[in-house]
């Protein structure tokens, strides 16, 4: 594959990033994706600031390559996340769920390139205004927290591209070459990748989950809490408790009380599938199988360029 504004952007061999999720992405799963010549993405969201630090650390002495760390920048302790990111000397952030003006001028400052997760155009122009060095504009198939517009990739995507000039990287429902070649046709320069790397072996959340999400359907998944935040997740017993509070018009601090604490962590990474947030994309009913994340970087190359070929061979 020939270089573009996000390879080179990144020094990165192919234009993959794995996503920052909360309980899986690790240094393990990060440094495979980086070694591998995609990006791999510490996952802040779910770690004190000691443990980002730790992670960090560890992921410098398994690769040589680029990676970065994903920071959403509602996280109540984000003043020490970004001095530890700083102080790391951390090359790439990536920063959602919050105003990318906030950190950007900072991080930039100290020598860190700046992306920003958007789930519109109109976000996207603002965190263009905001200096950040590249966006990733995320559909609502994407696991996990979501836009409340409902835009889907396929419709997302060239609207972003027609609105700002930053590279441009792909996210929600993606998990194959084919889904990457379709992303670039509609102007995209690399694609965000997560419920994919989810799972897989170096993924640190749970085997119960993983195996959960491989038995998974069509339409097992559906976007809820949209008075709090919303989240994609298996439809479950902890979700039918939450449709059952929506269905009765309960209030979002309603919602926060079912929610509690550490719901997500309970079902990721501890594997409670009962009454567990279990957050992952709809793209994981077409995921059949764990396998190490490296594998998935070069299957998805690989058949990205046997995409190009066959669509080279069908022009009218």
């Amino acid at each position: 594959m020939n270089k573009n504004r996000i390879t080179t952007l990144f020094g990165i061999r192919y234009p993959i990033i794995q996503a920052g999720m909360v309980w899986c992405s690790g240094w393990r799963l990060a440094s495979a994706v980086s070694n591998a010549g995609g990006l791999g993405l510490i996952g802040a969201g779910s770690m004190h600031p000691e443990t980002l630090q730790e992670h960090i650390q560890k992921c410098k002495a398994a690769t040589s390559k680029p990676f970065g760390v994903n920071i959403p920048l509602m996280y109540p302790q984000i003043e020490e996340i970004m001095q530890i990111v700083m102080e790391e000397k951390v090359p790439i952030v990536f920063t959602s769920a919050g105003n990318p003006k906030t950190w950007t001028s900072k991080l930039k400052e100290a020598g860190i390139l700046v992306t920003h997760v958007v789930s519109s155009s109109k976000f996207a122009l603002k965190a263009e205004e905001a200096g950040v060095d590249a966006i990733v504009a995320e559909g609502f198939e994407a696991g996990g927290h979501n836009g409340r517009e409902e835009t889907t990739t396929l419709t997302l995507i060239p609207q972003v591209r027609q609105a700002v000039a930053l590279p441009l990287i792909a996210a929600g429902g993606i998990a194959t070459g084919e889904a990457m070649a379709a992303m670039f046709a509609l102007g995209a320069e690399g694609v965000q990748v997560g419920t994919r790397f989810a799972l897989t072996d170096e993924s640190s959340a749970n085997e119960a989950f993983k195996q959960k999400c491989l038995s998974l359907n069509e339409g097992d998944t559906s976007l809820t809490l949209k008075k709090v935040s919303p989240t994609r997740m298996i439809r479950n017993e902890f979700y039918r408790q939450v449709e059952e509070l929506e269905d009765k018009g309960a209030t979002a601090d309603e919602l926060r009380a079912l929610l509690g604490r550490g719901r997500s962590k309970k079902g990721i990474f501890e594997g409670d599938l009962i009454q567990g947030e279990l957050e992952i994309g709809q793209i994981a009913s077409h995921i059949k199988q764990v396998v190490p994340a490296g594998e998935v970087v070069n299957e998805m190359i690989e058949s990205y360029n046997r995409t190009l070929v066959k669509l080279s061979e069908k022009t009218f």
